[in-house]
């Protein structure tokens, strides 16, 4: 009588399910948190509407691209790395140097490529997934030689500096630290020497901060930040936050208050205040906000439950996948999902300088709903492949 078949831990599948449970609570939650801080009088209303009508639209194409793609077998995706890699530098250049009928100037940044129709992507939100999918390959195809600086490490740096530049030069710094931490989330997953990871990431950090304090508007920032601690605040020129509107920190105080004002249980769906002008960007960069003040602690701690169960999860399917490829991949998605939200959360609370990252899932915005919904799909993929026998075809991928 043979002995019985060893289960393979990834055979449980409930990670999985939860994970997917997880990201459409989320969406919901997110539609009816952007349809509230829109849904403004201004004028006739239209412009709030439209708002919530294509995000509306954006989820349900996004459900229906994350259930497509896990559908397909993610080490497939090991044989495109380098097409997608090449492709998303070359929207890059395009959102930076193209024309503006093509790469349109908003707000004074070339992040966007027009589409027609009124609608518009970022091609730096796809470079989150470019990046992941890159490293996992290469860091999967080098294996041990990773260990060596020159030949395993090296090559990595001079791809992720050429993408933090294009994306920081539109300019968006913050998305370029995400899409460089992303691809550094891989490297130390892979088994990277932590020296050569803590090093890079040091002369990394040095430059963002270098580049952040020779712009005019991010230098505000970091003041307006630093004002908040007593230590260094002495260090500083202070505007009075509390009274200057114009000030870089007035958006960030609205928003710290709003919170505050919201207690245990908040002040209730649709009776918050922070929408009706006095933040600006109450449905992209401060939603957290919103939902602060209308659902209180009780809400924002559910939401924090959310996003912490969705990463365990992704870091769980990392650990059982069924391949190095997968394991890197996961890891590299699921930590720029975690990564996006805490620093959203934490500029909200005032404990970051003001950054623009958006809520995972939550926030105004189709690239990134989109993106968050493609990302979904492949961990759902490489969850559902665990324990199976990968085809030939991306076997030899």
């Amino acid at each position: 009588m043979s002995a019985p078949a060893i289960r393979h831990p990834g055979e449980v599948r409930w990670e999985t399910r939860l994970l997917g449970v997880i990201a459409a609570v989320l969406v919901v939650f997110g539609v009816a948190a952007v349809a509230n801080a829109t849904l403004t009088l201004r004028g006739t209303g239209t412009v709030g509407s439209m708002k919530v009508v294509k995000q509306i639209g954006g989820v349900i194409i996004g459900v229906g691209v994350a259930y497509f793609v896990s559908l397909l077998d993610y080490r497939r995706l090991r044989a495109l790395a380098w097409p997608i890699l090449l492709a998303v530098i070359a929207l890059l250049i395009v959102t930076k140097f193209g024309p503006e009928s093509i790469a349109p100037r908003l707000n004074g940044a070339k992040r966007w490529i027009r589409v027609g129709g009124g609608w518009s992507f970022q091609p730096s939100e796809l470079a989150r997934i470019a990046v992941a999918i890159w490293t996992a390959m290469l860091a999967t195809k080098k294996g041990a030689l990773l260990r060596d600086f020159k030949r395993g490490t090296l090559p990595f740096l001079l791809v992720l500096g050429l993408l933090f530049l294009l994306i920081e030069r539109q300019p968006n710094l913050s998305m370029a630290i995400l899409v460089a931490m992303t691809g550094g989330m891989v490297l130390f997953v892979a088994g990277a020497r932590i020296g050569h990871v803590v090093i890079s990431g040091f002369i990394a950090g040095i430059l963002a901060i270098s580049l952040a304090w020779t712009t005019g508007y991010r230098q505000d920032r970091i003041r307006s930040y630093a004002c908040r601690i007593p230590v260094v605040a002495s260090a500083f020129t202070c505007i009075d936050k509390a009274t200057d509107d114009q000030a870089e920190s007035y958006q960030q105080t609205q928003s710290m208050n709003g919170i505050a004002s919201g207690g245990l249980t908040g002040k209730g769906y649709g009776e918050g205040i922070l929408k009706l002008g006095h933040l600006p960007e109450a449905g992209t960069d401060f939603l957290f906000a919103t939902i602060g003040e209308e659902w209180g602690f009780a809400g924002v701690s559910f939401v924090v439950l959310l996003y912490a169960t969705f990463v365990w999860m992704g870091f769980r399917i990392a650990r059982t996948a069924s391949d190095p490829f997968g394991t890197y991949l996961a890891a590299g998605l699921t930590f720029g999902i975690g990564f996006s939200a805490f620093a959203h959360m934490a500029v909200d609370l005032g404990l970051f300088p003001v950054t623009g990252l958006t809520l995972p899932f939550m926030s105004q915005g189709l690239t990134s709903l989109l993106t968050n919904c493609i990302i979904v799909g492949i961990l759902l993929s490489i969850g559902q492949a665990r324990g199976r026998l990968a085809p030939a075809a991306s076997r030899k991928a």
